[in-house]
């Protein structure tokens, strides 16, 4: 984090109003300061200079302290969003430091007294709840990581809608864990950063990583600050927490006191996760699957991204999280497959469905913001109309076909969770909010105008009067003139509030008696004079009384609303989560039939056996095309009874090998996820954690070559892989010289059959690994298949069993435009090698710049081709074409 320095001017001499600032800076030394300022935001001394060079803003300055310009940048209050999206990516962390009264307010404690002004919220990349801050379809996760005892946790908050998780896990699983999160910031004890291992698992996740005092992920410590939280006497509700989980929640609690300045978040129980629930999946192994973000880093391209079929932003992250997190339970999978395969059943309903359910909003977030002070009448709207399409979900379901069966327990779960007939309190916020809100709502409470007329009678009355000012102040108007005989108007400002003006020369008269009795003097002006009356100064009162009413009725109505839906948080986060777990189903069952994708068989077995797989987001690309996609089929076995344990996959580049490798272990993610999978059938048994290595790439930041990126992967692999694991490997060894590559594959190969027992497909071009499959019980040969039609290559993308015969290296560095010399030189020496295996060093015979004078494969016309040029064609008979034919094919080379 781009942290501004703490280091400040001296606070002595101080204006009152720059004493505030230093106080909110001292409270805040790392944050930047954002300072408000009647209708700006403004930042001073070293703040403002960061700022400005961040947002591209104007660096100005303000006043003078010790004697010397203060540096000031600013922002309008309207757009402050937009700023602060831009200052959290780019690393820095903002204390909002808010006007608490009004300056009316301030000078009735006298003259000189300036506003109130408080810390209201630190925002940092984990606390955001603003929906201009936030991606509506990702979600943004605080963490917060603990080790005790040998013990690691992971805490995570959504803080946009409440959800809170922990993890307890062995410290080795700390980066798969992270990974999976995705969490935008990260809390960590400071001494954790001695622990190397615990040091690079954060460095492989990325997001911000904030360090944290140690004191405050001591146990007892953390149990108190999550008491007050959760407004609880005891943990024992929450289950058997251990002290590390404790420690981590304890983190997140302590953060959430500094940053949102003592209100409390509607925060969910801690949903306790075991490290055996859901598959492990590395950082390597996560970005070359490219589950939820493509290697460019954006959406598009991801798994995620090609079978994305919701309809609604809570849905949306769902599904990611699913795909983040595919689980282990082969009765928890098929409670989701059920449910996918209720709505590929039912494509009417599924279709009806979806109307509703893009008129449920982001409850959720709406309910938080709500709860933190941040929200107005739009988040109310939202729960309004929300609840009301969650009713219309439920009338779906309410009438089933005759014989029809029972939805699975997931959607009646959710059906549930859904209808107000038996959420009595959801069932009255609903009408209170559909009797209460009006049409049009704004942003604000402070804006007005949002309590629907007829609500409260004494509210519409001073509506009429404040709202009716006009006409009444009209009339007033007419009638001084005409009674006086003065052309003159009645006008406002914000100083006299209303007042009476006429030119100088037409007030004369109002300044003499008998008019002098009615029309009292304000103001001299160059041109015009101002007057009151009696009748206008309680006018006035009357009008100014009734805005500051009629706005004061609708801001205690607001906050009665809001205090009833904090009071139903949890049953309306439960109604927000049963609305993405259906729109989750109904979007996975509408790709299903978009993609002809089928139900997996999910069991404990070893087996992994895919009939006629495809890869769902190259299929989907190469459909946009409008060519086919060549479907494979995949059998392993870990107990290595009815299929290989481990299949060396051989074949020519662009054949297809990591296509196929990626396709086979992206068919897992799917299934665990509780997908349907493109495929016309797949039997696996489930996968604890799921390796691949696939691609290569330095990691100069940390002194690492390709090779040894490689080989740390690698390491990982060997070292973490179990018999119910599933590995893809591309391609070790290519790194470094031949034969060392080789023994490392030929290595590496053993101890997955060996050691690891698990299920592996290995892509490689060293064809010495295929002799492992007569070596080794559970070892085969698998080739992607390609032909050689006059002289070009075909890919015919189809894996087959046995090795591959040859590389087709050189015709693969024609099709890629490498020039024909260079082709025709990687021929010659490629027969050379050839024709003398063995014998390496005979390279040294070739002759010495053979490059300069080979030639390529044609130069110049052929003998035919010479023969065919010289026929008259035109000038020939029948039976010469045909003798000139049979001449010419007599020519052809045999």
């Amino acid at each position: 984090m781009n942290a501004p320095s703490p280091t400040l001017p001296d606070a002595a001499g101080a204006t009152p109003v720059m004493a505030q600032f230093f106080e909110a800076k001292a409270a805040q030394p790392d944050a930047l300061i954002f300072f408000r300022m009647g209708d700006f935001y403004e930042l001073f001394f070293e703040d403002a200079q960061k700022a400005a060079a961040a947002l591209g803003i104007s660096l100005t300055a303000r006043g003078n302290h010790g004697g010397q310009p203060i540096p000031m940048a600013g922002v309008p209050a309207h757009a402050a969003e937009a700023y602060l999206a831009k200052l959290i990516r780019a690393g820095f962390k903002v204390a909002v430091c808010d006007q608490m009264e009004d300056p009316a307010e301030a000078r009735k404690r006298g003259s000189k007294s300036i506003v109130r002004r408080e810390i209201v919220r630190v925002v940092t990349p984990g606390t955001l709840t603003e929906d201009g801050l936030l991606d509506a379809r990702g979600a943004n996760r605080l963490a917060a990581v603990a080790v005790r005892a040998g013990l690691a946790a992971i805490a995570s908050v959504e803080l946009s809608t409440g959800e809170v998780e922990c993890l307890a896990l062995d410290a080795a699983g700390l980066a798969s864990a992270l990974a999976a999160l995705s969490p935008s910031e990260i809390l960590v004890p400071d001494r954790l950063f001695a622990d190397s291992a615990a040091a690079e698992a954060l460095r492989s996740v990325g997001g911000f990583v904030q360090p944290m005092p140690q004191a405050l992920a001591e146990p007892s410590a953390s149990e108190a600050r999550l008491k007050r939280l959760y407004g609880v006497e005891t943990l024992d509700g929450f289950g058997a927490l251990s002290g590390a989980e404790i420690s981590a929640l304890g983190l997140i609690a302590a953060h959430l006191e500094t940053t949102q300045a003592g209100r409390l978040p509607a925060l969910s129980a801690p949903r306790r996760i075991g490290e055996s629930e859901v598959m492990a999946i590395d950082p390597a192994t996560r970005a070359s699957l490219e589950i939820e973000r493509s290697l460019s880093g954006g959406r598009e391209g991801s798994l995620l991204a090609a079978i994305d079929r919701t309809v609604t932003a809570p849905g949306a992250r769902l599904l990611a999280t699913r795909l983040a997190r595919p689980l282990v339970e082969p009765a928890a999978i098929d409670a989701r497959l059920d449910a996918v395969a209720y709505f590929c059943a039912r494509r009417t309903l599924r279709q009806d469905l979806r109307g509703p359910l893009k008129s449920m909003g982001d409850m959720a977030r709406a309910l938080s913001r709500l709860a933190l002070g941040r929200g107005g009448p739009r988040d109310l709207g939202c729960l309004r109309d929300g609840l009301t399409a969650g009713a219309a979900i439920t009338r779906l379901f309410a009438a089933p076909e005759p014989l029809d069966p029972a939805p699975p327990p997931e959607t009646a779960q959710a059906l549930a969770a859904l209808d107000l007939a038996v959420q009595p309190g959801l069932s009255e916020l609903r009408d209170m909010l559909a009797g209460g809100l009006g049409d049009e709502l704004p942003a604000q409470a402070r804006d007005g105008g949002f309590v629907a007329p007829g609500v409260r009678p004494e509210l519409d009355q001073a509506r009429a009067l404040r709202d009716d000012s006009r006409k009444v102040i009209a009339g007033l108007e007419a009638q001084l003139a005409r009674e006086s005989g003065v052309a003159l108007k009645i006008r406002h400002n914000a100083v006299l509030g209303y007042f009476v003006e006429a030119s100088a020369k037409a007030a004369e008269p109002l300044m003499r008696a008998p008019l002098n009795a009615t029309f009292i003097h304000r103001q001299t002006l160059a041109n015009q004079v101002r007057f009151t009356t009696v009748e206008l100064a309680e006018l006035d009162a009357r009008i100014a009384q009734a805005a500051e009413r009629t706005l004061a009725m609708e801001v205690a109505a607001f906050e009665a609303w809001r205090e009833a839906a904090c009071r139903q948080a949890p049953a309306i986060q439960a109604a927000a989560f049963a609305a993405a777990s259906l729109d989750v189903a109904s979007g996975l069952a509408e790709w299903a039939d978009e993609a002809g994708a089928t139900r997996p068989v999910v069991d404990r077995s070893c087996v992994f056996e895919a009939v006629a797989a495809r890869h769902p987001v190259v299929e989907a690309a190469v459909r946009k095309a409008g060519e086919p996609f060549t479907p494979n089929d995949c059998r392993l076995d870990g107990a290595g009874a009815g299929a290989a344990r481990l299949s060396i996959v051989t074949g020519p580049n662009m054949a297809g090998k990591s296509t196929f490798l990626r396709q086979n272990a992206l068919l897992c993610v799917l299934a665990q996820a509780g997908s349907f999978v493109p495929a016309q059938g797949l039997r696996l048994g489930v996968v604890d954690r799921l390796f691949s290595r696939v691609g290569a790439g330095d990691d100069l930041a940390r002194g690492r070559s390709t090779f040894m990126a490689e080989m740390v992967e690698t390491a990982a692999i060997l070292t973490q892989a179990t018999p119910r694991s599933f590995v893809i490997l591309d391609e070790i060894g290519r790194g470094t010289a031949t034969y060392d590559g080789l023994a490392i594959a030929w290595a590496c190969a053993e101890a997955l059959h060996e050691t690891n027992r698990c299920r592996a497909l290995f892509a490689t071009h060293y064809h010495e690994l295929a002799v492992l499959e007569d070596r080794l019980p559970h070892v085969a040969n698998l080739s992607m298949r390609a032909k050689e039609w006059k002289g070009d290559l075909i890919f015919l993308h189809e894996a087959g069993p046995g090795p591959a015969d040859r590389s087709y290296g050189v015709q693969v560095a024609k099709l890629a435009g490498v020039p024909a010399p260079v082709v025709a030189r990687a021929r010659q020496v490629l027969d050379r090698l050839e024709r003398e295996q063995g014998a390496p060093a005979h390279l040294e015979d070739l002759p010495l710049f053979a490059l300069a004078v080979a030639e390529p494969e044609s130069q110049g016309p052929s003998v035919v081709e010479e023969a065919l040029r010289a026929l008259d064609l035109d000038g020939m008979s029948p039976r010469e074409a045909m003798d000139a034919l049979y001449r010419l094919k007599g020519q052809l080379a045999p």
